[in-house]
Protein backbone atom coordinates (compact mmCIF):
# COMPACT_ATOMS: atom_id res chain seq x y z
CA UNK A 1 0.00 0.00 0.00
CA UNK A 2 2.40 2.11 0.60
CA UNK A 3 5.20 1.21 -1.77
CA UNK A 4 5.48 4.32 -4.30
CA UNK A 5 6.56 6.75 -1.16
CA UNK A 6 9.85 4.64 -0.56
CA UNK A 7 10.51 5.75 -4.34
CA UNK A 8 10.17 9.49 -4.06
CA UNK A 9 11.00 9.61 -7.65
CA UNK A 10 7.81 8.09 -8.30
CA UNK A 11 6.32 10.42 -6.50
CA UNK A 12 5.24 13.41 -7.88
CA UNK A 13 6.61 16.50 -5.39
CA UNK A 14 3.51 18.37 -5.04
CA UNK A 15 1.57 15.29 -4.01
CA UNK A 16 0.16 15.55 -0.15
CA UNK A 17 -2.24 13.27 -0.13
CA UNK A 18 -0.35 9.84 -1.53
CA UNK A 19 -3.07 7.10 -0.49
CA UNK A 20 -7.27 7.19 -0.25
CA UNK A 21 -8.43 4.25 1.92
CA UNK A 22 -8.05 1.57 4.49
CA UNK A 23 -9.10 1.60 7.52
CA UNK A 24 -7.63 2.89 10.87
CA UNK A 25 -6.07 -0.63 12.22
CA UNK A 26 -3.64 -0.16 14.90
CA UNK A 27 -1.08 -2.26 12.33
CA UNK A 28 -1.79 -0.15 9.45
CA UNK A 29 -1.22 2.80 11.21
CA UNK A 30 2.06 2.05 12.14
CA UNK A 31 3.07 0.53 9.21
CA UNK A 32 2.23 4.00 7.59
CA UNK A 33 4.36 6.12 9.77
CA UNK A 34 7.29 3.98 9.52
CA UNK A 35 6.83 4.64 5.53
CA UNK A 36 6.24 8.58 6.19
CA UNK A 37 2.86 9.06 6.16
CA UNK A 38 0.23 9.86 8.59
CA UNK A 39 -3.33 9.34 8.46
CA UNK A 40 -6.00 12.08 8.48
CA UNK A 41 -9.65 11.68 7.26
CA UNK A 42 -10.59 13.83 4.06
CA UNK A 43 -13.82 13.79 4.40
CA UNK A 44 -15.59 17.16 6.17
CA UNK A 45 -14.16 17.47 10.10
CA UNK A 46 -12.09 14.72 9.21
CA UNK A 47 -14.73 12.29 8.44
CA UNK A 48 -13.90 8.77 6.31
CA UNK A 49 -12.63 7.82 3.73
CA UNK A 50 -9.57 7.89 5.82
CA UNK A 51 -6.38 9.95 3.52
CA UNK A 52 -2.70 9.29 4.26
CA UNK A 53 -0.57 11.94 3.94
CA UNK A 54 3.08 12.86 3.32
CA UNK A 55 3.75 16.46 3.27
CA UNK A 56 6.42 18.25 1.02
CA UNK A 57 8.42 20.03 2.35
CA UNK A 58 7.99 17.85 5.87
CA UNK A 59 7.66 20.00 9.48
CA UNK A 60 10.18 18.32 11.75
CA UNK A 61 12.18 19.31 15.19
CA UNK A 62 15.78 18.50 15.11
CA UNK A 63 17.88 17.87 17.71
CA UNK A 64 19.33 21.42 19.62
CA UNK A 65 16.44 23.21 17.43
CA UNK A 66 13.83 24.22 20.29
CA UNK A 67 13.86 27.61 20.93
CA UNK A 68 12.66 28.50 24.03
CA UNK A 69 12.46 32.17 25.14
CA UNK A 70 12.50 33.55 28.09
CA UNK A 71 9.23 34.34 28.98
CA UNK A 72 8.32 30.87 27.60
CA UNK A 73 10.73 29.75 30.24
CA UNK A 74 8.90 31.59 33.29
CA UNK A 75 5.76 30.26 31.82
CA UNK A 76 7.31 26.48 32.16
CA UNK A 77 8.09 26.82 35.89
CA UNK A 78 3.94 28.06 36.66
CA UNK A 79 2.53 24.01 35.17
CA UNK A 80 3.34 21.19 36.11
CA UNK A 81 3.80 18.09 33.68
CA UNK A 82 3.56 14.84 33.44
CA UNK A 83 3.94 11.65 30.48
CA UNK A 84 1.33 8.92 29.83
CA UNK A 85 -1.08 9.88 32.56
CA UNK A 86 -3.70 10.81 31.02
CA UNK A 87 -3.58 9.96 27.40
CA UNK A 88 -7.71 9.50 26.50
CA UNK A 89 -8.27 12.82 27.99
CA UNK A 90 -5.56 14.84 26.00
CA UNK A 91 -6.75 13.41 22.89
CA UNK A 92 -10.12 13.67 23.81
CA UNK A 93 -9.37 17.81 24.51
CA UNK A 94 -7.68 17.66 21.03
CA UNK A 95 -11.08 16.63 19.33
CA UNK A 96 -12.99 19.29 20.83
CA UNK A 97 -15.45 20.40 18.68
CA UNK A 98 -15.55 23.30 19.48
CA UNK A 99 -11.65 23.99 18.35
CA UNK A 100 -10.86 25.43 14.63
CA UNK A 101 -9.99 22.72 12.00
CA UNK A 102 -10.99 19.64 14.20
CA UNK A 103 -10.35 16.64 12.67
CA UNK A 104 -10.10 13.83 15.45
CA UNK A 105 -13.39 12.04 14.72
CA UNK A 106 -14.48 8.98 17.33
CA UNK A 107 -13.13 6.61 14.99
CA UNK A 108 -9.19 8.31 15.83
CA UNK A 109 -9.69 8.35 19.17
CA UNK A 110 -10.25 5.03 19.39
CA UNK A 111 -7.37 4.13 17.12
CA UNK A 112 -4.58 6.17 19.28
CA UNK A 113 -6.15 4.69 22.07
CA UNK A 114 -5.61 1.38 20.83
CA UNK A 115 -2.01 2.52 20.23
CA UNK A 116 -1.13 3.62 23.60
CA UNK A 117 -2.93 0.22 25.23
CA UNK A 118 -0.22 -1.51 22.99
CA UNK A 119 3.20 1.60 23.79
CA UNK A 120 3.14 3.02 20.90
CA UNK A 121 1.30 6.41 21.54
CA UNK A 122 2.12 8.87 24.52
CA UNK A 123 1.03 11.90 25.78
CA UNK A 124 2.46 14.68 27.37
CA UNK A 125 -0.13 16.41 30.07
CA UNK A 126 0.17 19.97 31.58
CA UNK A 127 -1.38 20.71 34.89
CA UNK A 128 -2.30 23.68 36.75
CA UNK A 129 -3.56 23.12 40.33
CA UNK A 130 -3.99 19.89 39.16
CA UNK A 131 -6.09 20.87 36.14
CA UNK A 132 -5.55 19.51 32.47
CA UNK A 133 -5.17 22.84 30.95
CA UNK A 134 -2.66 21.56 27.98
CA UNK A 135 -1.07 18.94 26.24
CA UNK A 136 0.15 17.15 23.00
CA UNK A 137 0.07 13.33 21.71
CA UNK A 138 1.40 11.44 18.89
CA UNK A 139 3.07 7.81 17.65
CA UNK A 140 6.66 7.05 19.02
CA UNK A 141 8.45 4.09 16.74
CA UNK A 142 12.31 4.09 17.73
CA UNK A 143 13.84 7.37 17.22
CA UNK A 144 11.18 8.78 15.81
CA UNK A 145 8.27 11.05 17.59
CA UNK A 146 5.15 11.89 15.51
CA UNK A 147 3.35 14.47 17.07
CA UNK A 148 -0.32 14.59 16.12
CA UNK A 149 -2.24 17.29 17.85
CA UNK A 150 -1.75 19.65 21.19
CA UNK A 151 -4.16 21.72 22.61
CA UNK A 152 -4.12 24.55 25.52
CA UNK A 153 -6.97 26.06 27.98
CA UNK A 154 -4.02 28.10 29.56
CA UNK A 155 -2.01 31.02 28.22
CA UNK A 156 1.70 28.86 27.07
CA UNK A 157 0.47 26.04 28.18
CA UNK A 158 0.77 23.62 24.83
CA UNK A 159 4.04 25.59 24.52
CA UNK A 160 5.54 24.17 27.86
CA UNK A 161 3.81 20.36 27.09
CA UNK A 162 6.33 20.89 23.78
CA UNK A 163 9.28 21.72 25.65
CA UNK A 164 8.58 18.67 28.06
CA UNK A 165 8.23 16.40 24.95
CA UNK A 166 11.59 18.07 23.31
CA UNK A 167 13.87 17.39 26.50
CA UNK A 168 12.40 13.97 26.63
CA UNK A 169 13.01 12.48 22.64
CA UNK A 170 15.31 15.44 21.21
CA UNK A 171 18.79 14.34 23.23
CA UNK A 172 21.40 16.83 22.30
CA UNK A 173 24.12 14.02 22.41
CA UNK A 174 23.82 13.27 18.89
CA UNK A 175 21.27 9.69 19.68
CA UNK A 176 19.45 9.34 15.72
CA UNK A 177 16.10 10.86 16.42
CA UNK A 178 13.56 12.95 15.00
CA UNK A 179 10.17 15.20 16.23
CA UNK A 180 7.66 14.80 13.39
CA UNK A 181 5.08 17.51 13.59
CA UNK A 182 3.77 17.20 9.77
CA UNK A 183 3.31 20.41 8.34
CA UNK A 184 5.03 23.95 10.07
CA UNK A 185 2.74 26.72 11.06
CA UNK A 186 4.30 30.60 12.08
CA UNK A 187 3.68 29.26 15.75
CA UNK A 188 5.95 26.60 15.14
CA UNK A 189 7.88 28.20 13.40
CA UNK A 190 8.58 30.33 15.79
CA UNK A 191 9.93 27.60 18.13
CA UNK A 192 12.22 26.27 15.60
CA UNK A 193 10.65 24.10 13.53
CA UNK A 194 12.06 23.64 10.24
CA UNK A 195 10.82 22.21 6.58
CA UNK A 196 12.71 19.36 5.34
CA UNK A 197 11.86 17.98 1.57
CA UNK A 198 10.70 14.49 1.27
CA UNK A 199 13.52 12.79 0.37
CA UNK A 200 15.53 14.47 2.92
CA UNK A 201 12.90 13.15 5.23
CA UNK A 202 12.59 9.99 4.20
CA UNK A 203 16.57 9.52 4.60
CA UNK A 204 16.52 10.49 8.17
CA UNK A 205 13.08 8.45 8.66
CA UNK A 206 15.07 5.11 8.06
CA UNK A 207 17.78 5.95 9.93
CA UNK A 208 15.82 6.93 13.21
CA UNK A 209 13.44 4.20 13.12
CA UNK A 210 15.86 1.38 14.48
CA UNK A 211 17.38 3.76 17.03
CA UNK A 212 17.07 3.22 20.65
CA UNK A 213 13.53 4.72 21.60
CA UNK A 214 13.69 7.13 24.18
CA UNK A 215 12.31 6.52 27.71
CA UNK A 216 8.89 6.69 28.60
CA UNK A 217 8.69 5.75 31.88
CA UNK A 218 5.41 8.07 33.69
CA UNK A 219 6.91 11.18 35.05
CA UNK A 220 5.42 14.29 36.98
CA UNK A 221 7.25 17.43 37.52
CA UNK A 222 8.47 20.62 35.98
CA UNK A 223 10.63 20.52 32.13
CA UNK A 224 14.06 20.74 33.07
CA UNK A 225 13.36 19.13 36.66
Amino acid sequence: MWRALRRPDEVPDDWELIVVGGELEPDVVLSAYRHGLFPMGVGRGGRPPVGWWSPNPRGVFLPGGLRVSRSLRKSVRRFEVSVDTDFEGVVRACADPGRTGRWITPAVVAAYTELHARGHAHSVEVRRDGELVGGLYGVGIGGLFAGESMFHRATDASKVALVALVERVLPTDGSARLLDVQWVTPHLASLGAVELPRTDYLDRLDQVLSAPAPSWSPFSGAPGA
